[in-house]
């Protein structure tokens, strides 16, 4: 299975880092580490910026903000970092964390170090060589549902957290921001928009519960054991992690999960191979959630519309960059197609109230 472990890449041109200042910083902070400093990129985050570097026999992950980010609030690596460093300890599936640092004159930026978590990493198409039959598919969906609950459940306040966020007012505040951001990088007419940010006025239900919440949970944000494919060994990318009503979460895991009956467009934008044979369906993962916590899920059509919407923007985002020119990376530059697929996706769960 070591085939298939997830490997950085050579750095993308435009993301390079400052090695003629990065590498005598990294020999203070490492100062028993011998040899070569190699760096490379993990190559499918759009957002955050992941390095893999050895520093001789060292291996250690960087990660920095984006270039040329216009939500810096999206990308508070001190605030990322103090998350990691308070959950770990309490929630194994969270990378333990090394060190931080808000001195820009490294890499132009703040950035932090952790430990690299190993394992299989499986994205819109299973990795060449991985067979993922029936009953294991559904070994891991479960797996990948328990996991999000186990997240849920935790003790936010004893592992030092409940500062995080505010949860008072939290989904008010989630819309309202999110129309907000989607305005502040539009570059297109969506008639999809306006549409549904009525509806979610007009529906928004109560909060139904206040928990850690990841934000960003989907199959390729896990890394799965290479000897136990069902079995998860790291969850990544926390930086919208907060305190905030669980079921945005959950609506963000079904945003992303796309059924095997669901129709073209959503299956040519799939984030994981959620439609294979055995695979819980987004119906199956709303009632295993309902039966696990005692939840009441009558209004999760409203998480997953709203859902949709926030990945659209956060899409829209990412594209203002290229847009403006901000990034040369390539990969962005058909994402308004996926930004219309989603609103459309949004808008149609809101008019139909289906999941």
């Amino acid at each position: 299975m070591s085939d298939l472990l997830d490997h950085p890449a050579p750095i993308r041109p435009g993301e390079e880092l400052d090695l003629d200042r990065l590498e005598p910083y990294l020999r203070r902070q490492f100062p028993n580490e011998a040899g070569e400093l190699l760096v490379r990129q993990f190559p499918s985050g759009h957002s955050n910026l992941t390095y893999s570097l050895n520093l001789g026999a060292r291996e250690i992950v960087l990660r920095r903000p984006p270039f040329g980010s216009k939500v810096k609030s999206a990308h508070d690596m001190s605030r990322e970092y103090r998350v990691l460093s308070k959950l770990h300890s309490a929630y194994a599936p969270a990378p333990q964390v090394l060190h931080y640092s808000d001195d820009e004159s490294v890499i132009g930026a703040p950035f932090y170090l952790m430990n690299p978590i190993h394992g299989v990493i499986v994205r819109k198409q299973l990795p060449r060589g991985l067979e993922l039959p029936p009953e294991k598919a559904r070994r891991l969906s479960e797996s990948f549902v328990d996991n999000l609950i186990r997240l849920h459940q935790l003790d936010y306040a004893a592992v030092g957290l409940a500062d995080l966020g505010k949860p008072e007012g939290y989904l008010e505040r989630q819309v309202r921001g999110w129309t907000e951001r989607y305005h502040g990088s539009k570059t297109h007419n969506y008639p999809e928009v306006e549409k549904i940010t009525a509806w979610m006025q007009q529906h928004m239900p109560a909060a139904s519960d206040i928990s850690l919440i990841h934000n960003d949970y989907k199959y390729d944000n896990v890394v799965l054991d290479s000897n136990d494919i069902t079995k998860i060994v790291g969850v990544l990318d926390w930086e919208m992690c907060t305190i905030g009503d669980p079921l945005t979460d959950l609506g963000t895991t079904l945003a992303y999960w796309i059924d095997a009956t669901d129709p073209e467009e959503l299956q040519t934008n799939r984030w994981g191979p959620t439609n294979v044979p055995g695979s819980l369906t987004r119906a199956e993962i709303v009632n295993i959630y309902a039966q696990k916590t005692g939840t009441d899920l009558s209004y999760i059509a409203f998480y997953l519309t709203f859902a949709r919407f926030k990945l659209a923007v956060i899409v829209q985002q990412i594209y203002y960059r290229y847009h403006q020119g901000l990034t040369k990376d390539e990969r962005f530059a058909s994402m308004p197609d996926t930004i219309q697929m989603l609103l459309r996706a949004s808008l149609h769960g809101a008019q139909s109230g289906q999941i």
